[in-house]
């Protein structure tokens, strides 16, 4: 294809060259580049892609993208753009024929509730007959491959690479992630979502690399919905407005209050039998009882915001309600049933005010007793460690600290860092430094009415120590738990 074809949304100067040269394939990592390939010079963090212009041209490449003044080898055409990451979204869908205009594309942002949110959504599309795919913190869904995921919203390259395979596949719709760095780094530009949805707004990823304070953050969450045709938001968050500053698409709202155009009301959690879960009536522009297994007033929001955006699709309610009652999501308040003794659940919670929330949302169910297992990562700050302990030890009537990811840290060590904080709290603890162990001893020394939370590894299957990542899933290490008890410990679940 000509270069002019994958510019052609652009602004851009050919400054060396021939904009029409023939190009065979789009880069930006420079270890990708070969004969006849257009490569996309990024500048981030740690490297800056116009520093391998001279390799990529010795390996072929017949064009360069930049952004900023930089030595081009004679023979190579050279396109100047205001933006190299913008450059590369545009860039990318053409090079995939704009794959999202054979999709319905749905994206969610916020702090809180992005996953779950998009695996309702995506549970009851699928209920309805309508193949669609996902792309998250967790994993890819493209047609039947799923794959493991990196960031919750990839590079713009591989969003459109998704689409196209989606497309492909035959996917109608797509629901993803969509990160404030993702949006301030334009991986989702070069296409505009059908739905864009904004769950809730806190703190957060504020600091060197990320954003320079909250009001960076929260603009950076509000470019969705400069990129949207329908914004369906959080009429409860009282970030909302501003969220909203200047938004170019219509708008719908959700939330508990009659004042939005779909709310909930009769709000009820229930626990029976091991399991957790909330019921409550959707009202305003739909009218139906809902029941979710999933734990929590943050349930409510997350599969209303399901219903408010499968609405549009016209799905029989017969479909929403059996879709949002089986759904589950990996990692995410998961229960991992065992007994109707006491309940037990993994959680991705993973620093202070996530563990705070869902701790919180759990004692609102009044267990006998909340029990948290959880450990900090290697080589990152003190400061999480005693937070997170202090918040554990507050909130939970037992607190088991053990390992998490030790990385290039001593686990014991991790570990005495944060009883600093659990002692602060003055909740009873113990302490394990082998996960397993850990568990069992949550499991063998549950009560009835127990709530027992295995929180902070979630989703992950592996667990780092030293730079190497060795398989560790907390599901498989339940079931080695199961089968390696004696017969009066089974008799007791």
């Amino acid at each position: 294809m000509k270069l002019s074809e994958l510019l052609k949304e652009l602004d851009y100067s050919c400054i060396q060259g021939d904009a029409d040269t023939e190009v065979s394939s789009l880069v930006y990592d420079s270890r990708k580049a070969g004969p006849g390939a257009v490569f996309v010079c990024l500048t981030g963090i740690r490297s800056d892609g116009h520093d391998y212009i001279g390799q990529v041209a010795q390996k072929g490449a017949a064009a360069v993208v930049i952004e900023k003044e930089a030595a081009v080898p004679e023979g190579m055409t050279a396109i100047r753009v205001a933006d190299t990451r913008l450059a590369l979204a545009y860039m990318s869908a053409a090079y995939f024929r704009n794959p999202a205009k054979e999709l319905t594309v749905i994206g969610i942002t916020g702090t809180k509730g992005k996953t779950t949110t998009a695996y309702m959504i995506r549970s009851v599309l699928e209920t309805a007959g309508i193949p669609t795919g996902l792309i998250g913190t967790i994993e890819a869904i493209v047609g039947p491959e799923v794959i493991p995921a990196n960031n919750t919203t990839p590079e713009s390259y591989t969003v459109q690479e998704y689409f196209r395979r989606m497309a492909d596949a035959g996917m109608k719709a797509v629901v993803m992630e969509v990160s404030s760095q993702g949006l301030m780094m334009n991986r989702v530009a070069g296409f505009t979502f059908d739905y864009g949805i904004f769950t809730n707004i806190e703190p957060d990823h504020i600091g060197e690399g990320e954003h320079k304070d909250f009001e960076d953050y929260m603009r950076c969450k509000g470019l969705l919905f400069q990129r949207c045709r329908v914004g369906i938001v959080n009429a409860d968050d009282p970030r909302t407005k501003e969220v909203l500053t200047g938004h170019t698409c219509e708008v719908e709202t959700f939330g508990t209050s009659p004042e939005a155009d779909l709310y909930a009301q009769e709000i009820d959690l229930h626990s029976k039998l091991g399991s957790l879960g909330v019921t409550y009536r959707v009202k305003g522009l739909m009218d139906f009882a809902v029941e979710v297994d999933i734990p929590g007033k943050f349930t409510v929001y997350n599969s209303l915001t399901a219903i408010a955006v499968c609405r549009h699709f016209g799905i029989p309610v017969s479909d929403i309600k059996k879709a949002l009652q089986t759904v589950r999501v990996k990692g995410r308040a998961e229960i991992v049933k065992i007994s109707d003794r006491f309940t037990l659940m993994i959680d991705y919670a993973h620093n202070a005010m996530s563990l705070e929330s869902f701790l919180t949302t759990l004692k609102e169910y009044q267990p006998k007793r909340l029990v948290c297992l959880f450990g900090c990562g290697g080589n990152r700050s003190k400061d999480r460690r005693f937070e997170m302990g202090e918040i554990a030890s507050k909130l939970a009537d037992y607190t088991v600290v053990t390992s998490d990811n030790p990385r290039f840290e001593e686990p014991q060590a991790i570990i005495d860092d944060i009883l600093v904080g659990v002692k602060r709290g003055g909740g009873a603890y113990t302490a394990i430094c082998d996960r397993k162990e850990a568990i069992r001893h949550c499991i063998v020394e549950a009560q009835d009415g127990d709530v027992i939370v295995l929180a902070g590894k979630g989703h992950e299957d592996y667990q780092e120590i030293k730079g190497v990542k060795y398989p560790m899933d907390e599901r498989v290490l339940i079931q080695e738990i199961l089968s390696e008890m004696t017969e009066e410990e089974r008799a007791r679940l």
